[in-house]
């Protein structure tokens, strides 16, 4: 096995149309996200899964047992394939994702996922302070807009925000088609 992991965050059935919590682009980040997955599994990079429940049944998503909380087809494990749950924003944080990928001696780790401006932003830094390299993907991973202080942000403009500053200082972020290229070489 490579000293590589894809690290699958969160591409759950409630932030699809339908769902609980849809995203801008969940689709078109999911079909992306099928492609990565395809490259890894061929390169036979650790695929690690990570799967987000809140605790409680009254949280507005993702709730325990839920269809909603269940991974999309699209981005589904396989055999073999671990799927960590987590209750926090930080896929590290009570998961043992850090011990995975320390016993597979991952020295570099690629991102895809949801949401990009919650688990994808802690994931990168964690991953980055932990002394992983960091790799995401931004095209396969998806967004919604925001509100703050009366000022509604679109998701195109959070997304680039978040991907901007983690490019900025603790990852590389590529498309997937550039990830693509890189790994076929």
């Amino acid at each position: 096995m490579s000293k590589q992991a894809l690290i699958v965050i969160d591409i759950q059935n409630d932030y699809f149309p339908g769902g609980q919590w849809p995203l801008d682009g969940a689709d078109a980040a999911a079909d992306n996200a099928a492609s990565i997955l395809e490259a890894a599994r061929a390169r036979a990079d650790l695929v690690v899964h990570v799967r987000h429940e809140f605790e409680s049944s009254d949280a507005p998503f993702f709730t325990p047992g839920s269809e909603g909380a269940q991974i999309h087809p699209k981005a589904a494990n396989r055999k073999g394939e671990p799927v960590l749950l987590k209750h926090k924003v930080n896929s590290f944080l009570g998961t043992g994702l850090k011990q995975l990928l320390d016993d597979g001696k991952i020295s570099h780790v690629t991102v895809i996922g949801s949401m990009s401006h919650m688990c994808i932003d802690a994931v990168s830094r964690a991953a980055a302070d932990y002394g992983y390299g960091v790799t995401v993907i931004h095209d396969a991973c998806a967004t919604r807009a925001l509100e703050f202080n009366g000022v509604t942000v679109p998701a195109a403009q959070v997304h680039a925000a978040f991907m901007a500053a983690l490019a900025f200082a603790y990852a590389q972020v590529i498309s997937t088609e550039d990830y693509l290229t890189s790994v076929t070489r």
